[in-house]
C-alpha cells in the first residue's frame, strides 16, 4: 500500500489537523516537517522561536508516535525537500494545511505543480484561520482596511466545529526514510544559553496550550476586558504562541469559548466578546498579509515612504540608543520593564507592546522595522502577519493604525494600567534606586519633534 504524506508547516498538533484527519481516514500515513530558510522569499526564523519549534517537534513526533505514524524531518528548499519524500516512498496521495503568506504560497502551488505531474493527488485544507482571506471582501469587491467592519463580517459567520484527533491502528509499516535528526538543526542555544527564562515560563506541548485555554476560560475570561490591559495582573490568556504554531487552532479556541459562553456565569460581562475580538485581529493581520506579501517590509500607506525615520547606521547616539531600548536600559520604567520581560520570557504584555514600540517610533524616531526585527527575534509568538501588522498599527503606516499623532505617554500608561509600580518592579527593581538612570530623551521634546517630523513629511 503507498502512504499518503502530512506535510506539517505552522500546525503543530494532532487534533483538529484537516489534513492528518485526510490522510489518516486511507490508510497508512508519513508524516513530514521541512525547516525551509532558504526559499526565496522565506523568512529565517528569530532565536525565540527556534527554541519554542524544538520543543514542539518532540511533542508532536512523541503524540504522532502513539499513532504509529514517523516524522520525518528534512532541512532545505521545501520544494525539493517535498519531491524528494514523494520520490523516495512512491507516495499517492500528500496533504497539508494552506498558508498565507506570498513566498509560502509560491512553494505550495510548486509542489501541488509538481505532484499533479507526477500523478499524486495534492490536496490542501483551511486549518490555521476562521475564513479564508479571498472569501472576506467589502461590498465593492476590496480586502478589508477597517477592523470593526471586518470583524463583523467574519464573526457572523458560523464556523465549523474541531476535529478530533485521529485513533491509533493507521500508522505506517513500511521502511521509514532517513530523517535529520533535531538536535542537528541547532535550534536550541547553547553558548550561551539564553532560555532559562523561557523554560521558566513555558510548556510548548499542545497539552499545554489546550490546559492554558481551559484555564484561562474558567477563571479569567470574565474579567478579560478590563484584566487584558494590566500588565501587573494574570488576567490574559497566554495562547499566542500556541495558536502562533499551531499546537491550538482558532476553531479550537472559538468552539471552547462558544461553549463556555452558553452558561449562564457570564451573563452581562464583555470579556467573553472582547476575547473573541482578539481572535479576530490575528485573523485581520493574516488577511493584510495575504493582500500584502511584503507587509513586514513595506508601508501600507504611501506616505510613510518619505518619513525622516532616524538612522542608526553611521550615528553613535542613535546606535547607543537603540542598543538601550533592546536592553531595557532608557530610563523610562515601563519601557525597560517590557524589554526584560521579553527577553527573559520571550513574550510581553501586549500593552507595554504597544508602549515600548509607540517609543522607539515616535520618542526615539527610527524606522518601525528596527523594531519588527528585534520582536522578530526574540518573541516566542512572532508570526508573519501579526507582528509587521502590530508595529505597523503603532507607526501609522498600517491598516486601520493608530493615527501617527497618537503618541503613547508611557508615564503615564504606567500610572493608568500599573498603579502599584508592581510590574516595574518586578522587571526594574533598581528603579527606585539613585543609580537608576535618567531617561536617555525627554518625553515631552521628543513628542514635539515627533511631531513636527510628521507635518513636514505630509507637506
Amino acid at each position: 500500500m503507498n502512504a499518503s504524506i502530512v506535510w506539517f508547516r505552522d500546525d503543530l498538533r494532532v487534533a483538529d489537523n484537516p489534513a492528518l484527519a485526510a490522510a489518516t481516514a486511507e490508510g497508512e500515513v508519513m508524516a513530514l516537517y521541512v525547516l525551509d530558510e532558504v526559499s526565496p522569499g522565506i523568512r529565517p526564523l528569530g532565536g525565540a522561536a527556534k527554541w519554542w519549534l524544538h520543543h514542539a517537534l518532540t511533542d508532536l513526533r512523541n503524540e504522532l508516535d502513539n499513532l504509529g505514524i514517523p516524522l520525518i524531518l528534512r532541512r532545505g528548499p521545501g520544494e525539493h525537500a517535498v519531491a524528494g519524500l514523494i520520490n523516495e516512498l512512491a507516495a499517492d496521495t500528500i496533504y497539508w494545511n494552506r498558508r498565507y503568506g506570498g513566498p509560502e504560497r509560491d512553494i505550495d502551488a510548486a509542489v501541488k505543480s509538481h505532484a499533479l505531474e507526477s500523478g499524486v493527488h495534492a490536496e490542501s485544507f483551511q486549518a490555521s484561520l476562521l475564513h479564508e482571506p479571498w472569501t472576506v471582501t467589502t461590498g465593492a469587491g476590496n480586502p478589508y482596511q477597517v477592523f470593526t467592519p471586518f470583524w463583523r463580517t467574519v464573526s457572523a459567520h458560523d464556523f465549523r466545529a474541531p476535529l478530533e484527533a485521529p485513533t491509533a491502528g493507521r500508522g505506517f509499516t513500511g521502511m521509514v526514510p532517513d530523517s535529520d535528526i533535531l538536535e542537528s538543526w541547532a535550534l536550541l542555544p547553547v553558548a550561551p544559553d539564553w532560555a532559562n527564562g523561557l523554560r521558566e515560563n513555558w510548556s510548548p506541548t499542545a497539552a499545554a496550550g489546550q490546559q492554558l485555554l481551559e484555564d484561562f476560560l474558567e477563571e479569567a475570561v470574565g474579567e478579560y476586558a478590563e484584566a487584558r490591559d494590566r500588565p501587573d495582573r494574570s488576567g490574559t490568556s497566554r495562547l499566542s504562541p500556541y495558536l502562533r504554531w499551531g499546537q491550538l487552532s482558532p476553531f479550537q479556541v472559538w468552539a471552547a469559548l462558544a461553549d463556555k459562553r452558553r452558561g449562564n456565569e457570564l451573563a452581562g460581562s464583555p470579556g467573553p466578546a472582547v476575547f473573541a475580538s482578539e481572535l479576530g485581529w490575528r485573523e485581520f493581520c493574516w488577511h493584510q498579509l495575504f493582500h500584502h506579501p511584503d507587509l513586514a517590509t513595506s508601508n501600507l500607506r504611501p506616505q510613510f515612504d518619505n518619513f525622516p525615520w532616524r538612522s542608526s547606521g553611521q550615528d553613535p547616539q542613535a546606535k547607543e540608543h537603540l542598543s538601550a531600548w533592546q536592553q531595557g536600559a532608557t530610563g523610562i520604567p515601563l519601557v525597560d520593564a517590557g524589554q526584560r520581560e521579553l527577553w527573559h520570557t520571550g513574550t510581553m504584555h501586549n500593552r507595554v507592546r504597544m508602549v515600548t514600540a509607540s517609543f522607539l517610533i515616535k520618542n526615539l524616531g527610527f524606522d518601525w522595522r528596527l523594531g519588527e526585527q528585534w520582536f522578530w527575534d526574540t518573541l516566542v509568538d512572532a508570526d508573519a502577519a501579526s507582528n509587521p501588522a502590530n508595529w505597523q498599527w503603532v507607526a501609522g503606516s498600517g491598516a486601520d493604525a493608530a493615527p501617527y499623532f497618537r503618541i503613547f505617554n508611557p508615564l503615564t500608561q504606567a500610572k493608568k494600567f500599573d498603579p502599584s509600580g508592581a510590574y516595574v518592579h518586578r522587571w526594574v527593581p533598581e528603579f527606585l534606586l539613585p543609580h537608576y538612570p535618567e531617561p536617555i530623551v525627554d518625553l515631552q521634546e521628543s513628542r514635539r519633534a515627533a511631531l513636527e517630523s510628521y507635518a513636514s513629511s505630509k507637506s
